[in-house]
This record gives structure tokens, sequence and C-alpha cells, in this order.
């Protein structure tokens, strides 16, 4: 079977070679053992802490194959961004140019540097391996995190961010950037990446153009990066679109990515789900997959199972109940997948 739970300092290894096999585009695991065991032990004191309202808390989930035990992705949610330490992006926007004696008119598009989506929830850290894209388990990797968020709503803004992966080409490097180290940051976009992977963006604050910068002045292929994703970011970007969340507004400083955003109550997997209390039962496999989720926290799992749905249970198999972390009574959310 294949479940979600929260990572353990077990899995440093496995999560030490997705950082590696991921590439330097991917911000959320620079390959850095140090950040990654930070990482880890962040996420264990975010899941043991009792608040009552978002703040520094990170959560990091892996995907297992329990036949072999195998680590086979990654998951995680930012509780609020931006707070302690900035988060920047650029603010699309368009201005104009008019002349009312001349009858001339020219639109302009714009890039602001801007800190606009501080306090935000962010889901990030989204990896899944090559050989397990399949089966509908990325839709499960992804979707999963909002009905933990939906089950510990004081744990997370009302507003769901994501920033995904810009356009890099066949070498790894975004056209983007490279136009901004030369005009702006003399830092490699390996370096950027890596900057923004630990938390530093201070190169943003202290390199960026203060007022608002003209695209018409970029280099076209510079130009022609802004909102667009990498092409193993289009299936993630498909998925948030058709959960309800959008782009168009913000896009990441060093690869022109786009944020997209939807309110947590506006998700369709929040507003699809249903919650019931668990009965072990016998249960006879069915078309359908359910993505399920419990309610606990540092004892979290989810699992994509064949269950049978009544007016007041849920009812799974006693193997999917062990799995799922779960005995009779307790509470299970789910959606189709």
């Amino acid at each position: 079977m294949i479940i979600i739970r929260p990572i353990t300092l077990d899995d440093f290894d496995a999560l030490h070679q997705i950082a590696i096999d991921s590439g330097n585009g991917f911000t959320s695991f620079p390959d850095d053992r140090l950040v990654l065991k930070e990482r880890i032990e962040h996420s264990l004191r975010s899941f043991d802490v009792k608040i009552t309202e978002p703040g520094q808390q990170g959560y990091l989930f892996v995907m297992q194959d329990t036949s072999n035990s195998e680590v086979v992705g990654t998951s995680g949610i930012e509780a609020s961004v931006g707070v302690k330490t900035p988060l920047y992006h650029h603010r699309i926007e368009q201005c104009v140019h008019n002349s009312e004696h001349l009858k001339l008119r020219k639109e302009h598009q714009t890039l602001t540097l801007c800190t606009d989506l501080a306090a935000s929830t962010e889901i990030c850290s989204l990896y899944l391996k090559g050989s397990h894209r399949v089966n509908g388990n990325g839709r499960a990797l992804s979707r999963f995190r909002f009905m933990f968020m939906a089950a510990h709503k004081q744990r997370f803004s009302a507003k769901i961010m994501a920033e995904m992966r810009g356009y890099g080409d066949e070498h790894n490097q975004s056209p983007f950037w490279s136009w901004f180290e030369q005009h702006f940051c003399n830092i490699s976009f390996s370096l950027s990446n890596h900057c923004i992977g630990i938390g530093d963006m201070r190169f943003a604050s202290e390199l960026m153009p203060k007022h608002p910068l003209y695209t018409s002045l970029m280099s076209k292929s510079a130009r022609d990066a802004i909102n667009q994703v990498h092409p193993d970011t289009l299936p993630a970007l498909a998925l948030l679109e058709k959960e309800g969340f959008k782009s168009g507004d913000y896009i990441g400083v060093n690869d022109a990515g786009p944020a997209v955003i939807c309110p947590l109550e506006k998700i369709r997997t929040v507003m699809f789900s249903e919650t019931k209390r668990v009965k072990i039962s016998t249960v006879e496999n069915n078309q359908k997959k359910y993505i399920a989720c419990n309610h606990k926290l540092s004892g979290f799992r989810a699992a994509q199972i064949n269950l049978v749905l009544t007016i007041e249970y849920v009812l799974i198999t006693a193997e999917v109940a062990l799995a799922l972390n779960v005995i009779d009574g307790d509470w299970l959310t789910m959606v189709e997948n």
C-alpha cells in the first residue's frame, strides 16, 4: 500500500537523495545536509506544538510504499510564510501612458518587488519519483494537504498559496534570471535557488530594482518566461487550477514561475470531502478510489483506498485501518480521487 505520513529523522537519506534528484531549480530541498536535517527537525517540532493560530510551523510529509518501505515522494505545508523573514515576489501590473493632445496611448507591463503574500499558508515541497507517477499518486500527494488543513484550521491561514517552479532551459537555467543576473544580481541561478531554499532572500531586497521595472526593457527570452512553468510542473499546475487556484498577479523573483492562490474554504477538495466515523468491516473492491485521511497530527496518515460510505459511517477493512492508524469510532475525511 502507498501511504502518506509525517517525515521522521529515519527518512533523512531518502530526503537527501530527493534533493539531489530534483535538481537546482527545485528550491524546497537544497543539496545541503544541515539544511535538510533542520527541515526534518522543524517539522517534528511543528507537529508536536499546541497552537491556536498559524506561526512559523512547517509540516513535511513523505509518501511511502509499504511493500518495501521506500520513500517515493514528499509534500509540505508552511503555515505562515514571510512573517519572520521576508518572502519576496514580483507583482505584475499594467500602467498606461496617455497623451491627449497627440492622441497616443501605450500600455506597459511592469514588475514590482513586493511582500504582498506574507502570512499566507504555502503548500510546497511536492516531489514524486517517476516510478510512482501512476495510479493517482501525484493527485493524492497534493490533495491530501487540503484535508489536513481543513481538519486543523487553527494552524493555517485562510489564504493558501503555491509557488510553481518556473521555466528552465535544457541546461536547467532560467532565461528570466539570466537577464537579472546580467543587469542587477550578479549571482548564479543555482546560488539564488539555494538562498531561497534556506529562507534567505536578502539578495532580493538588496539587489533587485526598487521601482517598477518595465518588462519591455527586458530581453524577449526573459519576458517570455514570465508566468511560465517548468515542463515537469505542468501536471501540478493543472491539478491546482482544477482545485480553484488562480495565477496572474505574482511570480517568483528568480525564475518568474507563477504564484497561485485560493481561499482554503473554496478549494474543491475541501468543498467536496466528507467526514465520517470509522467502522471496520469487510469491504468489496469497487472502481472508485478515495483519498482518506485521519485527523491526527504526529500520528497522521493518508492513503488511496477502497471504502464504503453509509449514512453514519465509513466502512474500511482492518488492513486499511492499520495503515491509516485508526480504530472503530475515529474520524476519517475522504474525497474521490
